[in-house]
């Protein structure tokens, strides 16, 4: 009787240290970061790895296929978004043949779990004379998978799809795009694959720069955004961005399509005239973020689910042209040290802080916001008698975006409600463990 009693205590102490440890690895399933590699001084792809096993980030999205990266990731448990380029695409599409070596070459049985295939990178903008090459070669690389294989086949898009986003309601597709996004949705819904998307609030901030928009795009304290249209109130912009793509594709009667943020981020240095674009606002975003995605409060539109999202970007990278923000979105350092505290890594690190915002300057133009490779704009300036331009209540914009390369929200929850809440949810499992052994001994 002795021996069966401690044998069902044993078994009651490893449920009960289980149960403890799966709400936080299920609340970091959804968070992903980039990896980008247009720099000359990273560490080897060995280091990287090892450096995301230390954080709760579970998913890396690379921009190609490179074997030595791919390899450093075999074995991890991290899932990976792999990136067919641009230039793949005519070949993709030229031939079923030329799609089943694409697979043969780069998914081999022996990868790292991959859960997604991008081809091309916000093509319909970067070359819209592939635009109509795009869902041939993703249908035929789709063909070319394995049987019941579960990689996802899409591509990634530029917010600069939609034609309207302000309200998030008012969330619709440019009319001209029709001729490539209905066939590319249409593939996306029979094949369950998720729409690709790249919001980005920092580039709203940018187009508006007003203490009240900064609040609002780094999931700060504010008064919040009504909408409408759709009697919802928003509390951030990545909610804000996200659910204008949501509306859309609702519209389009593509309720089914998931959406999958590829890109989000904010720069920890930048040129003068770039407002924001600093260590604490990027920290503050950051965390922030975590914190929202970690609450399971989804969006307005859709509550109750956090949206899967990769966050820009892994490492600075020192070799990308343009502005100064472009080649400061590093979460950490390429001597693997955190950029600035985020909440990611294992071992705990501060939650938010208060953001600072820079002198106001003055509103930027679409032609000058045009991102170098792997930027992109997200919002369109505040035009007078927008939303935007009457203050708090309005929605900055989700617009122009021409980069080539990469229920109700809280808006400033710390990472130690997340936590709090996962305890509280265990309470009644340890209340109970108790009594359950009590009963055992009785």
């Amino acid at each position: 009787m002795t021996g069966r009693r401690e044998l069902l205590l044993l078994a009651l102490l490893g449920v009960l240290q289980l149960a403890l440890r799966l709400p936080s690895a299920a609340s970091q399933s959804f968070i992903g970061i980039n990896y980008g590699e247009v720099a000359d001084n990273l560490p080897p792809p060995s280091s990287t790895a090892r450096l995301v096993q230390s954080t709760t980030i579970t998913k890396v999205r690379l921009y190609g296929t490179d074997p030595a990266i791919i390899s450093a990731f075999s074995g991890t448990g991290v899932s990976l978004l792999l990136g067919a380029t641009n230039g793949d695409i005519a070949n993709l599409a030229s031939s079923p043949a030329a799609a089943a070596a694409w697979v043969a070459a780069h998914l081999p049985a022996s990868s790292p779990a991959v859960s997604t295939v991008s081809v091309g990178n916000e093509v319909l903008f970067a070359d819209a004379s592939l635009a109509s090459q795009l869902v041939p070669a993703m249908q035929n690389l789709h063909d070319a998978l394995p049987p019941n294989s579960s990689v996802k086949v899409s591509t990634v898009n530029a917010m600069d799809v939609l034609a309207s986003s302000d309200p998030p309601s008012s969330g619709a597709f440019k009319p001209e795009l029709a001729a490539a996004l209905d066939p590319l949705l249409a593939f996306l819904s029979k094949t369950g694959s998720p729409f690709l998307i790249n919001p980005y609030p920092y580039f709203a901030y940018l187009s508006d720069p007003r203490p009240e928009t900064l609040a609002f795009c780094l999931f700060q304290p504010n008064a919040g955004r009504p909408d409408a249209g759709s009697s919802l109130t928003y509390t951030n912009m990545f909610d804000a961005q996200v659910d204008a793509v949501r509306a859309a594709l609702d519209a389009k009667g593509y309720k089914d399509v998931d959406i999958v943020v590829a890109e989000t981020g904010w720069p920890h240095k930048g040129d003068p005239d770039e407002a924001g674009a600093t260590v604490e606002n990027a920290r503050a975003f950051v965390s922030g973020l975590v914190s929202h995605l970690r609450s399971l409060s989804g969006t307005p539109r859709a509550p109750g689910k956090s949206v899967e999202t990769y966050i820009f970007a892994m490492y600075d990278e020192d070799l990308k042209p343009g502005k100064a923000s472009e080649r400061y979105f590093g979460l950490f350092q390429t001597s693997l040290a955190e950029t600035y505290p985020t909440g990611l890594l294992r071992n705990g690190t501060a939650g938010p802080i208060p953001a600072t915002a820079p002198a106001p300057a003055p509103t930027t133009s679409a032609a000058t916001l045009k991102p170098t490779p792997g930027q992109q704009t997200q919002v369109t300036p505040a035009q007078q008698g927008s939303t935007a331009a009457a203050g708090p209540s309005g929605i900055c914009r989700p617009g122009p975006g021409t980069a080539t390369s990469r229920g109700t929200t809280t808006a400033c929850a710390q990472p130690s409600a997340a936590e709090s809440s996962r305890a509280s949810s265990m309470l009644p499992i340890i209340a109970g463990f108790p009594v359950i052994a009590l009963l055992m001994f009785t």
